[in-house]
């Protein structure tokens, strides 16, 4: 992708005229590509890193930005389709610092650049601000910072309110036991694995409590060991990691899966239309736990293909089911819109947690529902969802891009609707509504 597209103020979405039969090809994951972006710049002291695949759009963008002004060399070849590589700085003289030891960091509302580099600018040495949107400023990063003072970091939240902009202002990290919760954002640990190797010492890391979308934090692990550290897990009877002080130089090259999240909302649509859509090259071996959205639409009716180049659903009647999504959180919009159009009622469950999203995202989902006609019982977890007789309406987006993308799926059954602000879709997906056309 050479340039980011434009889109007008407002999007009317155009009904299929018959059930598609398309191959679409999604982007590649945000989660991969954030995260390898990371363990790069941190092992960037060995040989150039290739990270093949790699998602452009504004969250990427933002964290390459942020990277560059930590004194980190990324080439990117949008353009020409090559590789994004994290020069090889050619400094082992300080394995714990930066180029930089003062930076004024820039996040906008991507909640990866904000937690990841708030761990990681804490094994530098000097003095780091973080600061993004409004929006950003309202989402909760304390228990991160809490975390990060038990291994010595003197971090802050800037207006003392558990929340950006954050101060760190970094010595090194010491090592040693830290305690952290996990019931509001699996990035807080995430964050925490992916400097941990670089402390002084061992860390060691129990997770108080609950912990949300765990496939989230099994990719950072699994990626964490193909960069060459050693991650410990104890899944029972609490999460509990054990990280041994290491310096790796060098990470091998990264190919970046296509995005499992992305992928859900041409899997609804095959649902939602009762046609057939491949979701090419994504397969079942993918390490996103968000691929557990397939089951899901099983349960409601579809069925899934056998095909050697990537997932291939087929739509049939729906049926409402209940379902907890504690783990595949990112994809509750998704289902909220195929919901719409089954048999019976829909409940999601134990998800929480994304009231601290881009937006509250249970609230506005409910809101934006119920504008299109359907039935919806918000509670303090979830929603249950009963399909009524739907029509058109312009759908508020919140600045929300899984917002945009599921109410837009509603529109290819319901003439009328209309997305407000579809350039937010920018934040993960740029393309996104142009992929939409190519189910016609």
């Amino acid at each position: 992708m050479s340039s980011m597209p434009s889109y007008p103020d407002r999007l009317e979405i155009t009904p299929l005229r018959r059930p598609p039969s398309a191959t679409v090809r999604v982007p590649g994951s945000k989660s991969i590509t954030n995260r390898a972006l990371v363990l790069a710049a941190q092992l960037s002291k060995g040989t150039d890193a290739e990270i093949h695949g790699a998602l452009r759009c504004e969250d990427t963008d933002v964290m390459i930005e942020c990277l560059r002004k930590l004194g980190h060399y990324v080439q990117t070849n949008w353009s020409l389709a090559k590789p994004l590589v994290v020069v090889n700085s050619g400094d082992h003289s300080d394995i714990l610092g930066f180029n930089v030891q003062e930076a004024d960091l820039y996040t906008a509302n991507s909640g990866t650049t904000m937690r990841f580099l708030t761990a990681m600018v804490s094994r530098g040495c000097g003095r780091f601000r973080l600061d993004g949107t409004p929006r950003m400023r309202e989402r909760p990063i304390e228990d991160l910072l809490l975390a990060l003072q038990q291994l010595g970091v003197n971090a802050y939240s800037e207006n003392r309110n558990g929340r950006p902009p954050v101060v760190v202002e970094a010595n090194g990290l010491k090592g040693g036991s830290v305690r952290i919760k996990g019931n509001t954002s699996s990035q807080f640990l995430s964050a925490l694995l992916m400097v941990a190797p670089e402390a002084g010492a061992d860390v060691e890391i129990e997770v108080d409590g609950m912990l949300v979308s765990w496939p989230y934090v099994e990719m950072t692990v699994q990626l964490m060991h193909e960069a060459g550290y050693a991650v410990e897990v104890v899944t029972e009877p609490v999460f509990r990691f054990h990280i041994p002080r290491q310096h790796c130089y060098g990470m091998p090259p990264v190919s970046v899966e296509p995005d499992a999240s992305a992928a859900s909302y041409f899997l609804a649509a095959a649902a939602i239309s009762g046609g057939n859509v491949c979701v090419a090259g994504l397969g079942l071996e993918s390490i996103q736990g968000d691929l557990r959205f397939v089951e899901l639409l099983e349960q409601m009716g579809c069925r899934l293909l056998p095909n050697p180049f990537g997932l291939d659903l087929e739509g049939g009647p729906l049926r409402g089911i209940d379902a907890d999504m504690n783990d595949i959180s990112d994809t509750v919009m998704t289902l909220a819109a195929v919901a719409c159009f089954a048999e019976g009622p829909t409940t999601i469950r134990n998800v929480a947690h994304i009231r601290h999203k881009e937006t509250d995202r249970l609230a506005a989902l409910a809101a934006e529902l119920r504008r299109v006609g359907a039935g919806v019982d918000e509670f303090a977890d979830g929603l249950t969802i009963t399909p009524r007789p739907l029509h058109g309406a312009e759908i508020e987006t919140y600045n929300d891009h899984r917002m945009a993308m599921s109410m837009a799926l509603i529109g290819l059954k319901v003439p009328g609707v209309v997305i407000k602000d579809p350039g937010c879709v920018a934040k993960t997906y740029p393309g996104f509504f142009a992929d939409l056309e190519k189910l016609r």
